[in-house]
């Protein structure tokens, strides 16, 4: 019992993240997310970073969603056998 323990200790201390991991993650971040990049501090907390970091991806899906739908009225719009709708079709499949 004792050596499931120890064994299950050590495995979760060699899976945590550590402080210098996190800091170049959040640097990373910052280099990547453009709200980020167009401020002049360069000290921003890391939970800044994590909520532009969330905020843009949830833009992302936005953007996304709506290039989906464009997409698809466009589909419908066209004739099925035609060289668009085809182009469409691979790009709503991607």
């Amino acid at each position: 019992m004792s050596s499931r323990r120890s064994s299950r200790s050590r495995q979760s201390g060699s899976s945590r993240i550590s402080d210098d991991q996190i800091s170049d993650l959040v640097s990373k971040l910052q280099h990547l997310i453009p709200e980020l990049r167009r401020r002049r501090s360069d000290k921003v907390s890391a939970s800044k970073v994590l909520q532009e970091t969330c905020n843009y991806i949830r833009n992302l899906h936005r953007e996304v969603d709506d290039l989906s739908d464009r997409l698809s009225e466009l589909l419908a719009s066209t004739d099925d056998n035609s060289a668009e709708a085809a182009i469409i079709r691979s790009l709503l499949n991607y």
